[in-house]
């Protein structure tokens, strides 16, 4: 029983590394502008990040090579194996601002007379010391206590405003995207489904059995897509735009003082074990496809350089005042470029079998990461236009042209997907 709880509590981390401000940001903004009618592409983001944190670990468990090792093992071009890694990497710089950011904003909505500098080192030496302290099997634990913390706060913020039953219930199963609802639907995909806790997690799986792994990987997961349920839950009764002061408000006047210290100790809570986990998914990230990688040890000096540089820039980004919610949205779309890239060269490689051996993947799980491709690949895409028109000084709008050009080419990837499965497994269409 005892280590049943410690499997569940390690493992844990992964909740606590998606769990971070741009989630707090985008599900409570999805309940302000749409109540409960996006409440089903938060249960499709949980289960398609369900599907990629399952396949990443059962490749690494199998195989007994890193995520990135097992890339490169299928993939041989050492180009694309990097692209990959390297984006990641600098993802994981990007999410550090906001991570930090959002653990600051955390601690300012309690109106502590205390200069913003002195917030951010506080938070980036804890995270360096207990990054330096030890061995990384440690730091989970020690997450795992604090994400418990965030999530009682997030229900309880959750569960003590008025609920529309009926209506929840209808978004939950109703998939429908409203008016200008479409990209804070990917938005919703993209805090969830994070490229850099998908090596995160293949990582902590070296070693383990795959049941242990399952186990615990699975629970963690659903535990950090309820609590963006409960979050898009308190974000619904929000009667303006969202920002984090807005959200606070609101608590503190309907339920006193003890609401908006829980929500900012969650959000300080999530900005926090999210600044650790991005430091350590950067460098096992690199670790995972450096040539050398292999020998370098939790302790190592590559290692800990490569997770210290991520927390620098963090830093950087904390003292210089910046406003939270635009670094955030910024992070989000670093994420949405590499996502289906990553995608792709996962379903590929968890059906090799000559890696993965018996435990490929069988009908149900392709057509679920098939569909993950599809959606994931609209997400990469919308955020390449979107860039596009940043640069000339257009506006973006996913309709007309714009969309059908999206939307066939998002197929178009997922068919060379399909392609590529198919071969690797030497099938068929009507073998498949």
């Amino acid at each position: 029983m005892k280590s049943k709880l410690l499997n569940y509590l390690f493992w844990l981390v992964i909740a606590a590394a998606f769990i971070g401000p741009g989630t707090v940001t985008t599900a409570a903004s999805a309940g302000a502008g749409y109540q409960y009618q996006l409440l089903w592409a938060m249960v499709f983001s949980i289960v398609a990040c369900m599907l990629l944190q399952e396949a990443a670990a059962r490749i690494t468990v199998m195989s007994g090579n890193s995520l990135g090792e097992a890339i490169k093992h299928r993939f041989t071009a050492k180009g694309y194996v990097w692209l990959i890694g390297i984006a990641i990497f600098l993802g994981c710089i990007a999410y550090e601002a906001g991570n930090i950011l959002g653990a600051i904003s955390g601690l300012a909505l309690l109106n502590f007379d205390i200069p913003q500098w002195v917030f951010t080192t506080v938070i980036v030496v804890c995270s360096l010391v207990l990054l330096y302290a030890g061995k990384t099997k440690l730091v989970p634990n020690i997450l795992g206590a604090l994400v418990a913390v965030m999530g009682i706060g997030l229900f309880y913020a959750a569960f003590s405003v008025e609920l529309d039953v009926s209506a929840m219930a209808k978004g939950f199963v109703t998939p429908r995207i409203p008016e200008g609802g479409t990209l804070i639907v990917l938005g919703l995909i993209g805090t969830t489904i994070v490229p850099y806790n998908i090596f995160l997690g293949s990582g902590l799986a070296q070693g383990k059995d795959l049941k242990t792994v399952r186990s615990g990987l699975i629970p963690s997961i659903m535990i950090g897509g309820l609590i963006s349920i409960a979050v898009i839950l308190v974000g619904a009764a929000l009667a303006e735009d969202f920002s984090f002061e807005a959200l606070y408000n609101m608590l503190v006047q309907n339920h006193g003082k003890s609401m908006g210290f829980l929500f900012a100790f969650g959000l300080f809570g999530a900005g926090f074990t999210s600044t650790i986990t991005a430091a350590l998914a950067g460098a096992i990230t690199i670790r995972s496809i450096h040539p050398k990688g292999a020998v370098w040890s939790d302790t190592s000096k590559q290692f800990r350089l490569l997770w210290f540089s991520v927390v620098l820039v963090g830093f950087a980004f904390g003292v210089s005042g910046i406003k939270p919610i635009p670094v955030i949205v910024a992070a989000q779309a670093a994420n949405g470029f590499i996502l289906p890239l990553l995608t792709l060269s996962i379903w590929v490689v968890v059906n090799n079998r000559d890696l993965v051996k018996a435990e490929t993947n069988g009908l149900l799980l392709n057509l679920g990461m098939a569909f993950t491709l599809f959606v994931t690949s609209i997400l990469g895409l919308l955020n390449m236009f979107k860039a596009g028109y940043f640069v000339v000084g257009g506006t973006f709008s996913f309709s007309g042209v714009n969309q059908w050009i999206i939307l066939i080419v998002a197929l178009l990837i997922s068919l060379l997907g399909l392609r590529l499965v198919l071969k690797e497994r030497k099938l068929t269409f009507t073998s498949f």
